[in-house]
C-alpha cells in the first residue's frame, strides 16, 4: 500500500465506587493518579464520572493491540491507587445522570448552555476509531461508502442494555441517548469535499456550530487529524473486542479504498435505509436481522458478521490483522457485553451484580485478574 492507513482509538470509561458500584464524580483524583504514566493520553469529560483515554497513532493493529492493553492496565491501576474502579460499558446500569457532577470550564459551560438537559443527561461511554486516509477527495468518497457498515459495527460492540435502573429491551441504549443530540446519526451522502466544506461553512456562518467537532455523526471526517473517525460503537468491555472493532474499521476502509482505486463501485444506499439497519442493530444486536437492500431480504446479523469477514479477507493479511478480526468468532459464541450483562441480571436480578461483573471483566481483560 502506498498510503499508510494508520489507526488510533479513544475509549470512555466509567469511574465506579467499588463499595456501592455507583458512578463517582472523582475524575480529578483519577487524573492525578494516572497522568504520570499516561500523560496527555488521559483526560476528563463533561461528566466527572467519565474518563477518556486515547492511544498513540499506530502503524498497525499489533501496535494498537499493545497500546490498548497497556493503557487499560495503567488506567485500572491508577483507579485502584485512589480507591476507585473503572468499568467499560456504554451506559451505567443504574446510576442517575442527575446525580453526576459536571466539569468546569468554558468549553463545557458552552455545551451545557447550548444543549441544556441534552448535555446534562449524556451519561454515555463510546469507542471512537480513527483511520487515516490519503486525501480529502478520497475522504469523502470513503465516508459515503463506509456508512453501510455502521450498523454491523454497532451490533458487534453493543454494551448498554440498561439505563437508570431499567432493562431497556435494547442492546445499545447509548445509541438512543446520543441521537437526541443535533447533527448525529448516519451522515448524508456528499458529492465532493467541496460540498461537505460548504455544509460546514454554512453551519459556522449561521452560528449553528463554532467548531466542526460539533458535527457528531456516526462517522465523520475529523477536522484536524486527516482521519475517518468511526463514532457509532459502544465502548467494549473486553479489550480484545476493542482491537477487533478497530481492525474491522481499518480493513473496511482499506478494502473500499482498494475497490475505489480500481474503479470498482460499491453500491450506495440512502441514509434513511442505513438508519433502519442501525435501529435494528441497537435494538437486537447480534440476535437481530439487518436488511440486505440489494436483495430486499432480512439476513441474520450473525451471518452478516461472517460475510463481513469474507469481504475484508483479501486485505487483512497485508494489514497484519487477521488474528484481530477473527475475534468475531468469539463474540458470536459468547455474545457482546450487552448479552453478558443481561445474562448476569437474569441470574441475579441485581444490577449491582452486573456492575461488579463489568468491573471484574474490565480488570481481568488486561491480565490483572478479577480482583
Amino acid at each position: 500500500m502506498s498510503h499508510r492507513f494508520t489507526v488510533g482509538v479513544e475509549e470512555e470509561f466509567q469511574i465506579v465506587d467499588p463499595g456501592s458500584w455507583e458512578l463517582r464524580s472523582h475524575v480529578s483524583e483519577l487524573l492525578a493518579s494516572g497522568t504520570p504514566a499516561l500523560g496527555e493520553q488521559i483526560k476528563g469529560e463533561l461528566h466527572q464520572s467519565i474518563v477518556e483515554v486515547g492511544t498513540r497513532i499506530c502503524g498497525d493493529i499489533a501496535e494498537l493491540h499493545d497500546e490498548i492493553f497497556r493503557i487499560r492496565r495503567e488506567l485500572t491501576g491508577a483507579a485502584e491507587r485512589v480507591g476507585l474502579a473503572v468499568a467499560a460499558a456504554g451506559t451505567h446500569p443504574f446510576s442517575d445522570w442527575k446525580n453526576q457532577v459536571l466539569s468546569p470550564g468554558v468549553r463545557y459551560d458552552s455545551i451545557v448552555e447550548e444543549l441544556q438537559q441534552l448535555a446534562r443527561s449524556l451519561l454515555i461511554f463510546g469507542l471512537h476509531v480513527h483511520v487515516a486516509v490519503p486525501d480529502r477527495t478520497t475522504m469523502i468518497d470513503l465516508l459515503n461508502m463506509v456508512r453501510y457498515f455502521l450498523p454491523h459495527l454497532l451490533a458487534l460492540s453493543t454494551s448498554s442494555p440498561f439505563w437508570m435502573g431499567r432493562d431497556t429491551g435494547l442492546k445499545s441504549y447509548r445509541t438512543i441517548v446520543f441521537r437526541r443530540f443535533p447533527r448525529t446519526g448516519v451522515p448524508d451522502h456528499f458529492a465532493s469535499w467541496g460540498e461537505y466544506e460548504n455544509y460546514v461553512q454554512m453551519l459556522t456562518e449561521l452560528h449553528c456550530i463554532d467548531d466542526p467537532k460539533k458535527i457528531w455523526w456516526d462517522v465523520r471526517p475529523h477536522p484536524t487529524f486527516g482521519t475517518l473517525e468511526f463514532r457509532v460503537c459502544d465502548v467494549t468491555t473486553r479489550p480484545e473486542a476493542a482491537v477487533m472493532i478497530a481492525a474491522l474499521c481499518q480493513a473496511i476502509v482499506v478494502k473500499l479504498h482498494k475497490l475505489y482505486t480500481r474503479n470498482q463501485g460499491f453500491r450506495m444506499y440512502r441514509r434513511a435505509l442505513i438508519e433502519e439497519n442501525k435501529w435494528r442493530a441497537a435494538r437486537w444486536g447480534l440476535d437481530g436481522k439487518l436488511i440486505d437492500f440489494g436483495k430486499r431480504a432480512e439476513v441474520p446479523m450473525r451471518e452478516l458478521a461472517l460475510e463481513l469477514l469474507e469481504f475484508i479477507d483479501d486485505v487483512v493479511d497485508e494489514l497484519g490483522s487477521r488474528g484481530a478480526v477473527q475475534y468475531i468468532h468469539t463474540v458470536l459464541a459468547e455474545g457482546t457485553s450487552a448479552d453478558r450483562q443481561l445474562a448476569v441480571y437474569r441470574q441475579t436480578g441485581n444490577l449491582k451484580a452486573v456492575v461488579r461483573d463489568l468491573v471484574q471483566e474490565t480488570r481481568a481483560g488486561v491480565g490483572l485478574g478479577a480482583g
